[in-house]
């Protein structure tokens, strides 16, 4: 039994579950966070495409344990469950065909593509909730002066449970984690 799309206004008193928020008919994207509904803004071309075509660069130099996927629900926790823009995830054990969120401890890459509408979250709030559940790398995405991306790369420390900052890559990017990849990041954005 589905609820009506206003009933989301009204949150229960110990908030939203991912269950219960599941089988609302909400008219537009969302995530949870701690039991609360949060829309998801509008983007623009640029975000898109970025995301676009890193989820296509990540899917070209996997490695066959590791799916990638775009906008794609981790389930963080019963009441939080997040959107990354694009994330990668070890698949082995996962039933790919009936997987409707990724556990967060499956995944090894969430990478966020900031816009207008999500800075503070994907500054602050996102790769916080990512390092206290272990996720072992974390790409931040900006928008440089010359309209080409600009990856702030992190790598989560283990004793102390953050994430710490590995490099900033403007034109190309390198790294290992979770697998060996190189991106022109000029090739993302047609200007």
């Amino acid at each position: 039994m589905s609820a009506e799309p206003i009933d989301w206004v009204y949150p229960p008193a110990n908030g939203w579950t991912f269950d219960q928020v599941s089988e609302l008919d909400l008219p537009f994207k969302w995530e949870l966070v701690d039991g609360a509904i949060v829309v998801k803004g509008q983007t623009v071309w640029w975000h898109d495409q970025v995301r676009d075509e890193l989820r296509s660069a990540l899917r070209e130099a996997r490695s066959e344990q590791y799916a990638v996927n775009a906008e794609r629900c981790v389930l963080i926790d019963e009441r939080t469950a997040l959107l990354p823009d694009v994330v990668v995830f070890d698949k082995v054990g996962l039933s790919m065909r009936e997987l409707a969120c990724t556990p967060i401890e499956s995944v090894a890459l969430a990478v966020e593509v900031v816009s207008c509408g999500s800075r503070t979250a994907d500054r602050f709030a996102k790769p916080g909730l990512y390092a206290e559940k272990g996720v072992p790398s974390y790409w931040r995405v900006e928008r440089g002066d010359d309209d080409l991306p600009v990856v702030h790369e992190f790598r989560r420390d283990d004793v102390q449970g953050i994430y710490l900052p590995v490099a900033v890559h403007e034109g190309l990017l390198r790294s290992d984690l979770p697998f060996p990849v190189e991106i022109d990041l000029k090739q993302l954005v047609e200007l």
